[in-house]
């Protein structure tokens, strides 16, 4: 069975998606129909724009979520058993599963964007990445610091990126360390998503993802939230709003789409983080990139 998994912030590099759109007039019609909903030209920053531009929270996030969904309407035989997104990610998979409209997919991640940098300018926050510890470790270890400071997204098994203020994260790290974490390392990312301070966002988006349509996806779309399969459109739009705070569970999602009978993951977008995170998930699993020749 195909899983398809669509990337998060993190993955986006000047040049993405030009060559979609120089070689295909349909996958030109929609980034141009994006340059319209968004007010500018976001094809110029994505082609030959600085990383600075692209590295901002509101340019970056509808940046890969264009990438990923339109090279997924350009594939020859997308027929996904299952989809998955990592964080940003899994708006790309609904769109991708039919679930939403492209337009209504591209306003929603732009009004995620727009909030969550917002909520990153009121209170200065951070992230930093754990490399070598067993997850119950750092839940233990974060729960005795007085400090906003959680878990944010696992990752892989020994890989969990943790969230929160500056002061929490510069305490974690220390702690961490002297739990025997291998590395802790404080990420470049403008704010702590995916942990309480991101809630004036949470509630921000709530109110765009109640407004908008949502349909029945084509195949199961396994959530960051609950790591667990979902086809019904109030259910998978309570955990979108829910997912802005809570962690995103990559590591149990590899593994129920594999109990479920996936066989291959293939990645759709820019960069190659989830085919690696599969492997350390499960080694013998299958990974491929999807071009247009898939």
């Amino acid at each position: 069975m195909k899983a398809y998994v669509f990337p998060g912030q993190g993955a986006q590099f000047i040049g993405m998606g030009k060559e979609l759109y120089e070689n295909s007039q349909s996958a030109k019609t929609l980034f141009e129909k994006a340059n319209d909903i968004l007010g500018y030209r976001i094809t110029d920053i994505m082609f030959e724009g600085t990383d600075e531009e692209l590295r901002q929270t509101k340019v970056t996030q509808p940046a890969i979520f264009l990438h990923s969904v339109i090279l997924a309407s350009e594939l020859q035989d997308f027929q996904p058993d299952m989809t998955a997104g990592h964080s940003l990610g899994e708006f790309s998979a609904l769109v991708a599963a039919s679930a939403l409209s492209f337009e209504d997919g591209l306003k929603l991640v732009y009004a995620r964007a727009m909030a969550m940098q917002s909520a990153c300018e009121a209170e200065p926050s951070t992230m930093a990445a754990i490399l070598g510890l067993d997850d119950k470790v750092v839940e233990d270890v974060l729960k005795s610091i007085d400090d906003v400071v959680v878990p944010a997204n696992y990752n892989s098994p020994g890989q969990l990126v943790i969230s929160g203020s500056m002061k929490g994260i510069d305490i974690a790290c220390e702690k961490l360390k002297e739990a025997g974490a291998r590395r802790a390392l404080p990420l470049k990312v403008g704010g702590a998503f995916h942990s309480p301070l991101m809630e004036p966002a949470r509630l921000e988006l709530a109110k765009a993802i109640e407004n908008t349509a949502f349909n029945t996806p084509v195949c199961p779309i396994y959530q960051n939230v609950n790591a667990k399969p979902e086809t019904e459109p109030a259910k998978i739009k309570e955990n979108l709003i829910a997912q802005l705070t809570s962690p995103v569970r990559w590591t149990q999602t590899v593994e129920n789409m594999i109990a479920d009978g996936a066989d291959i993951f293939i990645e759709v977008g820019p960069g190659n983080v989830l085919q690696g995170l599969v492997k350390k998930v499960n080694r013998q699993m299958q990974t491929q990139k999807a071009g247009l020749s898939v």
